[in-house]
C-alpha cells in the first residue's frame, strides 16, 4: 500500500478509536457502579485484543515495513509504564477518599485527560524530532536518569510528592468537606464551594504530565511515527481504568515490576543514543558527521527485550510473594 492508504487508514482507525472511547465514557455516566472482577476482566481482554487485532491489522496491511512490530513494542512498553500509574492512582483515592462508587468516573476523566496531555506531548516531540536530530541525546540521556530514579524510587517517595500536591492545593482553592457524586461545585454551610473531585482531577492532570514525560520519550525510541505513537498510548490507556480495578491492592506486590520498567527504560535510552549517533549532527561530536559504526538495534530486538523484561519481573514477583506467603 502507498502513503495514501496510509493515510486513510489514519482516519479511520482515529475515527474508530474516538467512537469506542465515546461509547466507554458515556457507558460509565450512564451506569455508575463497582465493577466485579469479572467485568472487569472482559474489559481488559476486550482492549487487549482490539490492541492486537489492530497491530495484526497493521501487519496484514503494511507487511513491507516495521509498523506492526513498532506498534507491539510500542503498545507493550507504554503498557508497563501504565501499570506504574496506578500505583500512582491507588494513592490519590486513598489520600481523598473517593467514594469507591464513583471512581470509574473520576479515573475516566483522569484517562481521556491523559489522551489529551499525550496527544500534545507526541505533537511537539515529533516537530522537535522533525527538526532537531540532536534532541535523540537528550531523550536518551532524560530515560537513562528515569531508569536509575525508577529502580531506586521507594514508596514513601511516591506518597511524599503526593502529600505536598495536595496540601499545595488545598490552600489555593476552597474546597468541601464532602464529595457531591461527580459535581465539581456544592453549597456547604450556606456557602458555594468547589468540592474535593477538582482537587482530584488537578492531581491526576499533575500525575499523567509526570508520566508522559517518561512514556513519551521512551515510545519515540521505538518508532518516530506519531500514529504509531499515538495509537500506542490509546490502546494501553484505554485499559487501563478496568485494569485498577481488577488489580487493586495486588499492584504493589508485583515488587520486581519497577525494576523491569527501569530496565526497559535504559535499554531504549541506549537505543536512542545509538540511534541519535547515526544522525549526529553536533559539531563537538564526530565533527558533526554521522557515526556509522553505531550499532542500531532492530525493533524486534527492542520487543523481544521489552517482553522479557516484563515477563522476568512478574514471575520474579510472583514467586516473591508466594514464599513470603503473601
Amino acid at each position: 500500500m502507498n502513503l495514501s492508504d496510509y493515510l486513510t487508514f489514519e482516519v479511520v482507525s482515529m475515527a474508530v478509536l474516538v467512537l469506542v472511547i465515546l461509547g466507554d465514557v458515556l457507558f460509565i455516566f450512564a451506569r455508575p457502579h463497582i465493577p466485579s472482577n469479572r467485568e472487569s476482566s472482559l474489559w481488559v481482554v476486550f482492549y487487549a485484543s482490539l490492541a492486537v487485532i489492530f497491530g495484526l491489522t497493521l501487519w496484514q496491511l503494511f507487511p513491507d515495513t516495521n509498523r506492526a512490530s513498532e506498534f507491539f513494542a510500542g503498545w507493550l512498553t507504554e503498557y508497563s509504564l501504565s501499570l506504574d500509574n496506578l500505583f500512582v492512582f491507588l494513592i490519590l483515592m486513598a489520600r481523598f477518599n473517593v467514594p469507591r462508587k464513583i471512581q470509574q468516573e473520576v479515573l475516566m476523566v483522569g484517562i481521556v485527560m491523559a489522551l489529551v496531555l499525550r496527544g500534545i506531548f507526541i505533537a511537539v516531540g515529533a516537530a522537535l524530532i522533525e527538526h532537531f536530530s540532536f534532541i535523540f541525546y537528550l531523550f536518551g540521556a532524560f530515560l537513562l536518569y528515569t531508569a536509575w530514579h525508577q529502580a531506586f524510587r521507594s514508596e514513601e517517595d511516591d506518597e511524599e510528592s503526593e502529600s505536598k500536591l495536595i496540601v499545595w492545593l488545598r490552600k489555593r482553592i476552597a474546597v468541601s468537606k464532602d464529595f457531591d457524586g461527580v459535581k465539581l461545585r456544592t453549597v456547604e454551610g450556606g456557602k458555594r464551594m468547589f468540592t474535593p473531585i477538582l482537587v482530584v482531577f488537578i492531581a491526576l492532570a499533575a500525575t499523567d504530565v509526570m508520566f508522559a514525560f517518561d512514556s513519551i520519550p521512551a515510545i519515540f525510541g521505538i518508532t518516530t511515527d506519531a500514529f504509531i505513537v499515538f495509537t500506542a498510548n490509546v490502546f494501553a490507556l484505554m485499559g487501563l481504568r478496568q485494569l485498577y480495578f481488577l488489580l487493586g491492592s495486588l499492584v504493589d506486590k508485583l515488587y520486581y515490576l519497577k525494576y523491569g520498567i527501569s530496565f526497559i527504560l535504559a535499554f531504549i535510552g541506549v537505543k536512542l543514543f545509538l540511534h541519535a549517533m547515526h544522525v549526529n549532527e553536533l559539531p563537538f561530536i564526530n565533527d558533526g558527521k554521522h557515526i556509522d559504526w553505531a550499532p542500531e538495534i532492530p525493533t524486534e530486538v527492542s520487543l523481544l527485550v521489552i517482553v522479557a523484561s516484563i515477563v522476568v519481573a512478574a514471575v520474579a514477583s510472583i514467586i516473591r510473594s508466594r514464599r513470603l506467603g503473601e
